[in-house]
């Protein structure tokens, strides 16, 4: 009770209930001696005397005794790793589970297509525009509006980059149809085997060399661009805007159009492969961009032309067909089926693979040694961090991204070109004689010697050596078209099968994916046994064993 004129309540008590929290206090002390007694927890541990000094042997008595506590402790410490070991394999059993269910669930969503998917694919199914047919259409419609014919050949295969269906097309025409070679590319090149495959082609038709612009945006980002540099005196000269071999181009059709009396001008068609760069040529001549050009190939798919200049106007086509008879290295270039699911991208990357030097592959991704073309998607995989969750290789990325790197102008390789050239069965001299007329070929020939001293090439040894199949057939008939239907991709053991094949000397081999011996299968007798039901078990395929397959790589050939 707090008192009157005091700030703090005073804490006496009665005696009465002073001396019963005493009394509670004593009872509850000897409680807890009482059950510690019977605990023994208050009893002091015996000190050990030790061994006395008197003591005979005392120093075998101690050894003795180390041995032990030491015996004792090891023995805890394996125990302790039998239950460590234990736990992880617990652990790991149910994150095995887990995974296991993961995949399943995965496996089945993909199988059953999503909502949106479907309806892409039916509005891409039902879009003529996606037909082949439809791109031949396309490509006869610019061939016949054209005065100038420019087959766009990418310089680190030109040779595959040739359509012979089209070059006859072309010759048989009427209207006195010029045909050109523009070799496209050439920064990605070493400089001697573009100057090989100028001689070589210029024994046919006339060729210019070229280097397009892959970084250039609409019009309005150019004038904020062209107004920026005129303020700071800053011109932009980076590999991907710098553009040589345009200026040649303008002024040898000018000079065409002015010295052929077609009125002044002239139009020009540019046909070629899907990813050769005809619309980055375009839009090199025009500055800006003014067609949708990109990495992924088949982008462009109708006619369409583009005034270049007051007597110069281009006329961009769709890429060639390629026919199905063309090997396969030349249809994972050249061709659309991995755009259009015609072909797996694991596919085409294992039929790149065995067209390249090993070494030079290994140097250029900064990969180690690889067995075959999974086990180097697994390591480009890892390097360019293209993993999926739990830490796995997505070798599908992996594989996309390589693709890309040989199909746009990003990867540095090249084809050799023929020592002995020679014309094709549908040329003749009288008309290589009449398609080099109306053109200045010395001109030509000091504007392309320019250009070569303009760009900065590649070193050879950098340079990937590719083995070349030949020119590519197209098809240009809507009547020859086949419409091919999806392929599903290669098993885990054709995959396994597939690799880079050796290199001797400067080339490449070939290899094929058959064995070199086959042997007759050997005929057993049948005995008739009751109907089973079999269930075959799948067998784990271990990619990294060190059985030694077809594809091993012989480290006997040599780096050039």
């Amino acid at each position: 009770m707090k008192r009157p004129g005091l700030k703090k309540a005073s804490k006496r008590v009665s005696c009465s209930k002073r001396y019963k929290i005493q009394k509670k206090v004593r009872e509850h002390n000897r409680k807890l001696k009482k059950d510690a007694k019977k605990k023994g927890v208050g009893k002091k541990a015996k000190k050990d005397i030790g061994v006395p000094n008197k003591a005979p042997f005392k120093e075998d008595i101690l050894r003795e005794a180390e041995q032990r506590r030491l015996k004792l402790e090891e023995e805890k410490e394996k125990k302790k790793l039998a239950k460590q070991q234990q736990r992880a394999q617990k652990r790991k059993k149910e994150n095995a589970a887990s995974s296991d269910r993961d995949t399943k669930v995965k496996k089945a969503r993909k199988e059953l297509p999503s909502q949106e998917d479907l309806v892409k694919q039916m509005v891409k199914q039902s879009d003529p525009r996606n037909s082949k047919k439809h791109f031949c259409s396309e490509l006869n419609k610019v061939i016949d509006a054209s005065d100038v014919i420019i087959e766009v050949l990418d310089a680190r295969d030109p040779l595959g980059c040739r359509c012979p269906q089209l070059e006859e097309a072309v010759l048989k025409r009427g209207g006195n149809k010029k045909l050109l070679f523009l070799l496209n590319k050439i920064d990605l090149v070493p400089k001697e085997n573009v100057e090989k495959w100028l001689q070589c082609l210029q024994l046919e038709f006339p060729v210019v060399a070229f280097k397009a612009s892959t970084q250039l945006q609409d019009k309005t980002v150019q004038e904020k661009k062209a107004r920026f540099a005129t303020l700071n005196g800053v011109v932009d000269q980076t590999k991907g805007v710098a553009c040589y071999g345009g200026g040649c181009l303008l002024q040898l059709l000018g000079d065409f159009a002015n010295g052929t009396g077609r009125g002044g001008s002239v139009k020009v068609g540019l046909v070629g492969f899907p990813n050769v760069g005809k619309s980055s040529l375009i839009n090199s001549l025009k500055g800006m961009r003014a067609c949708n050009a990109g990495v992924q190939r088949g982008i462009t798919r109708c006619f369409q032309d583009v005034h270049i200049s007051k007597n110069v106007k281009m006329i961009d086509s769709p890429g060639i067909v390629a026919a199905q008879s063309n090997p396969k290295a030349a249809m994972a270039l050249r061709s659309l089926q991995v755009e259009d699911k015609q072909e797996t991208v694991l596919e085409a990357v294992r039929t790149l693979l065995k067209q390249c030097n090993k070494q030079q592959v290994m140097l250029q991704y900064n990969v180690p040694d690889f067995r075959n073309s999974l086990e180097f998607l697994s390591f480009f995989a890892k390097k360019r961090g293209f993993l999926q969750k739990g830490g796995f290789p997505n070798t599908e990325l992996a594989a996309s991204t390589f693709l890309s790197d040989w199909t746009g102008a990003k990867l540095s390789y090249h084809c050799k070109a023929p020592e002995k050239a020679s014309l094709p069965p549908y040329l003749s001299d009288d008309i290589v004689t009449e398609m080099q007329k109306g053109w200045d070929l010395d001109k030509l020939r000091k504007s392309n010697e320019e250009t070569l001293r303009s760009v900065k090439f590649p070193n050879q040894a950098s340079s990937i050596i590719l083995l070349s199949k030949g020119p590519t057939a197209g098809v240009l008939s809507d009547s020859d078209v086949v419409e091919d239907k999806p392929a599903q991709g290669p098993t885990e053991e054709e995959e396994m099968e597939g690799s880079c094949a050796n290199q001797e000397d400067d080339g490449v081999e070939e290899v094929s994916d058959a064995d070199e011996t086959d042997e007759p299968p050997i005929k057993t007798p049948v005995t008739k046994e009751p109907a089973k039901v079999r269930f075959q078990v799948p067998v784990p395929v271990n990619i990294l064993s060190s059985v030694q397959t077809d594809d091993a790589y012989d480290f006997n050939t040599d780096f050039k």
